[in-house]
C-alpha cells in the first residue's frame, strides 16, 4: 500500500501527515519550544538514590529531575541476562553526586520526569550502534531466516576487529551494499568517539548528543519501500532536509519534493480537520456505529457501539460487522492520535467464538502496520481486550490540549441549580459569622436566572432568616462553576 508524507514547517513548529489511501494515519508534532528528548544522550549527575523504589532521580539539566530505575541499568540487565546471579541493589551501583552517561527512553510526560537508561544506543541510518553490547541482531520486520543471517553475517564481516560494542540491523540495510553499511559504521564510530571525549572533559548535567529533529527522523525512520513522495512546504527547509538526505539517506532523494501549490499542502487532504477530530471523544464509523475513546493518565479506554447501524440478517450478524470495522478504526486511531500505555478495548459482546478470532485477527492484522512496539492479548473472562502500545512521547491530545478550566479535566461542570444550593449554604455560613448590610451574588448568568426563577422562594426564605438583604450580579466572564459572595 503506497504512502505519502507531508512536512508542513513553520518557525514555531514542524507537523508530519502519513497518507495512505486518502486518509491520514499519522500524526507527528513537534513544537520548537516543546522540543521531545527520547534518543538524547546526556552526562548526568545522580540527585538522589531511592533504595525503597529500587530508582534514583537524576540531574540532566531539564529541570525536572529524570527517572531511572535499576531494570534500566545496564549492570543490573546484564546480571538477569545471565540468570542465577542476586541482581545488585541500586544503593550498590549508584551514590549521590556520581556523573555517568544516560539516554532518554521516555519523555516527561504529565507529572513525570524524563525516564533514563543506562544501556545506550545510538541510531543511524541503517544501524544501531550499543556500545555496551557486544552483539548483532535484527530487525524483527525482517522476517526471512536466510536474510536475517546473511546480513548479520555481512556486518560481522565490516565491524573493526578492535570494536567491543555491538550493532542492531534496521529494516533499512535489507538492500544496502557493504559500502554503505561500512560508511554507517564509520560514522557511528565516530560519533560515540565525540560523545566519549565530550564525557571526559565536560561537566554534569551536559547534552553530549541531540537526537535528529523531526523532518530528519521522518527520513531515517518513517519512510519505506511504500513511500511514494515526501512533500514539504518550505523552501529552506526542504533545501536542508535534502543536504542531510545526500549524506545519510541518499536512497529516498528522488521521494524529497518540495510543495509549491497555492492551497496549503495540510488542506489537500483535510489534515486540520483530521486533527480536530483526532481530539474528539467520539469517532463515527461507516456503518453508523462509533467508539467512545477515554484516555487517562495510566491507560486509554476504547468503548465499541452499534450507534444506528441495523444492517444484516440477524442482530449477530450487526455486531460482528461493527466488530470488524471497529478493528480497522482502533488501529488507525492509536496510531493518529498517538495512544501508549495499557489500551482497554471493550468491543460489543459476541457469544459466536469464530465471530470472535476473526475481529482478533483483523486488529491484529490493522496493528501490524504500526511502527511502535505493540503486545496483543485475547478476550479476558469479561469480554474486554488487553494490549499495550509502547509510549515514547506525548500522545496528541496532550501535545495540543490542556484540562478545561471550567471542570479541570472532569469533563463535567456542576448543574447550575447545584451552585445555587451551595451558595445559599456558604451565606448561611457567612452569616454566622460576620454582621454586613448585605450579601451580593456575584455568579454566571445561568445561576443568576435560577436564583431570579425557580429558586426565587428559597432565596427570599434565607434573606428572611438571617434578617439580611440578598442581591445578585451577573458576571459575563465567570465560569458556570466561579461565584462570589461580596459582604457589603
Amino acid at each position: 500500500m503506497t504512502e505519502d508524507i507531508l512536512i508542513n514547517v513553520s518557525p514555531y513548529e514542524t507537523r508530519v501527515a502519513v497518507i495512505q489511501q486518502g486518509a491520514v494515519q499519522e500524526l507527528h508534532i513537534e513544537r520548537t519550544s516543546q522540543k521531545g528528548y527520547v534518543g538524547n544522550i546526556y552526562l548526568g549527575r545522580v540527585a538522589r538514590v531511592l533504595p525503597g523504589m529500587q530508582s534514583a532521580f537524576i540531574d540532566i539539566g531539564l529541570g525536572r529531575a529524570a527517572f531511572l530505575h535499576i531494570a534500566d541499568i545496564r549492570e543490573s540487565r546484564q546480571e538477569r541476562a545471565h540468570g542465577g546471579h542476586p541482581a545488585t541493589p541500586i544503593e550498590k551501583l549508584l551514590f549521590e553526586g556520581q556523573t555517568l552517561m544516560v539516554q532518554v527512553i521516555k519523555d516527561p510526560i504529565g507529572t513525570k520526569g524524563a525516564r533514563l537508561s543506562t544501556q545506550i544506543s545510538v541510531a543511524g541510518r541503517m544501524l544501531v550502534y550499543l556500545p555496551y553490547d557486544p552483539h548483532i541482531g535484527i530487525s524483527q520486520r525482517i522476517e526471512s531466516e536466510a536474510e536475517r543471517n546473511q546480513l548479520r553475517d555481512r556486518v560481522q564481516r565490516l565491524v573493526p576487529a578492535e570494536e567491543k560494542g555491538g550493532y542492531i540491523v534496521r529494516t533499512q540495510a535489507e538492500d544496502a551494499s557493504d559500502e554503505e553499511l561500512a560508511a554507517d559504521i564509520a560514522y557511528l564510530g565516530k560519533l560515540w568517539a565525540i560523545m566519549q571525549q565530550q564525557a571526559r572533559t565536560k561537566g554534569a548535567p551536559w547534552l553530549l548528543h541531540e537526537d535528529l529533529n523531526l523532518a530528519q527522523r521522518v527520513l531515517r525512520d518513517v519512510v519505506s519501500t511504500e513511500t511514494a513522495s515526501i512533500q514539504i512546504d518550505s523552501r529552506s527547509s526542504f533545501t536542508r532536509l535534502l543536504a542531510w538526505a545526500r549524506e545519510f539517506t541518499p536512497s529516498v532523494i528522488d521521494k524529497v519534493m518540495h510543495y509549491t501549490g497555492e492551497r496549503p499542502l495540510f488542506d489537500l487532504y483535510n489534515v486540520d480537520e483530521e486533527i480536530n477530530r483526532g481530539l474528539s471523544r467520539r469517532v463515527e464509523l461507516k456503518s453508523g456505529g462509533y467508539l467512545i475513546i477515554d484516555q487517562t493518565e495510566a491507560l486509554t479506554t476504547i468503548d465499541v457501539n452499534t450507534g444506528g447501524f441495523v444492517g444484516g440478517r440477524n442482530f449477530d450478524d450487526t455486531i460482528f460487522k461493527t466488530n470488524l470495522e471497529a478493528a480497522q478504526a482502533i488501529a488507525r486511531q492509536l496510531r493518529l492520535r498517538n495512544l501508549g500505555g495499557i489500551v482497554i478495548l471493550d468491543f460489543i459482546d459476541m457469544e459466536n467464538l469464530e465471530h470472535r478470532e476473526a475481529v482478533l485477527g483483523e486488529l491484529r492484522k490493522a496493528l501490524a502496520r504500526d511502527r511502535t512496539r505493540i503486545t496483543l492479548n485475547g478476550f479476558t473472562q469479561l469480554g474486554l481486550v488487553e494490549m499495550t502500545r509502547k509510549r515514547t512521547r506525548e500522545s496528541l491530545s496532550h501535545v495540543l490540549c490542556e484540562s478545561c478550566p471550567t471542570c479541570q479535566g472532569r469533563g463535567q461542570v456542576k448543574t447550575a441549580r447545584t451552585l445555587c444550593y451551595e451558595i445559599l449554604r456558604e451565606i448561611l455560613r457567612e452569616a454566622r459569622q460576620f454582621n454586613p448590610k448585605e450579601f451580593r451574588i456575584l455568579a454566571a448568568q445561568a445561576v443568576v436566572d435560577l436564583f431570579l426563577e425557580e429558586e426565587s422562594q428559597n432565596l427570599a426564605a434565607l434573606g428572611d432568616f438571617i434578617g439580611k438583604p440578598i442581591s445578585l450580579q451577573v458576571e459575563g466572564i465567570y465560569s458556570q462553576e466561579q461565584y462570589d459572595i461580596i459582604l457589603m
